[in-house]
């Protein structure tokens, strides 16, 4: 059953992109996986989403390409996680854009309600989505943290996609 309207087919490139990214469950989705919290349990729990809402977005995340699954063992029986793919690992700009356009032009609830982008290469916050303002080296997941305060005290690394992505992009074929 579709989400929503189908725009993958459309000759604008915003459209196709938002055929994917545009829905606010899938976006919230993603951000758990570059947490590092890619167990269906954990993120049900995070957002509070429903089973069928939740299971949804995440088999959608994967026919786009965007997540893949990942088994593991509980210590009762044989789970699967979702992570990260390169093609859901390159949609990073689009999430920080968001956090850095909300901090910006969205009050906030409370003081502890704000997310921010930090390079982990200098340390500093940035206003740039896919460049460090304060060093101006590219933004990548593998060199960026988001710092929710209402997480955790201190900046979160975020989680990648599995080391097939970086052997690739180190021999020069992945865009």
């Amino acid at each position: 059953m579709a989400l929503r309207s189908d725009w993958s087919r459309r000759s604008c490139s915003m459209a196709r992109g938002l055929d994917i990214l545009g829905d606010p469950w899938g976006i919230l989705v993603l951000r758990e996986v570059f947490f590092g919290n890619g167990r269906f349990d954990a993120m049900k729990a995070r957002l509070g989403a429903s089973d069928s809402v939740l299971t949804r977005r995440l088999g959608a995340l994967v026919q786009a390409g965007l997540l893949t699954r990942r088994p593991y063992d509980d210590g009762v029986r044989r789970r699967q996680e979702y992570v990260l793919t390169g093609k859901g690992e390159d949609a990073l700009p689009v999430l920080n854009a968001v956090v850095i356009w909300a901090e910006k032009h969205l009050a906030a609830p409370s003081e502890q309600a704000h997310m921010f982008v930090v390079h982990r290469g200098c340390g500093a916050r940035t206003s740039s989505a896919d460049s460090c303002t304060a060093c101006g080296e590219r933004l990548t997941a593998e060199n960026t943290s988001w710092h929710s305060l209402t997480r955790t005290a201190n900046p979160v690394p975020l989680a990648t996609a599995p080391a097939t992505r970086q052997s690739t992009r180190q021999n020069g074929t992945a865009a």
